[in-house]
């Protein structure tokens, strides 16, 4: 269980440090049941594959709407690359 103590807008860490103690869970508890751990990767994969799967799907149908959809994802991740490395 966590204390907190909050007090006035100054923020001394070493008064903040003895103020706000933290007691460790039994060993037992540190494992979380509810909290997914290394899914992440098959996460990626699923959503890697759902994603190919609509293009193809619409590429079947339209292949100006497929041209559209690769030149948005594209445009999105140079975008993001763009934005994170700024």
């Amino acid at each position: 269980m966590n204390t907190y103590k909050q007090e006035s807008v100054s923020f001394n860490s070493h008064y903040l440090a003895q103020t706000i103690p933290e007691t460790p869970l039994p060993n037992n508890q540190q494992q979380d049941p509810l909290i997914a751990k290394n899914l992440q990767r098959e996460q990626y994969v699923g959503i890697f594959s759902l994603t190919i799967a609509l293009i193809a799907a619409v590429g079947i149908i339209s292949r100006r709407v497929e041209y559209a959809i690769l030149f948005a994802i594209a445009l999105s991740l140079v975008l993001i690359a763009f934005f994170l490395f700024i």
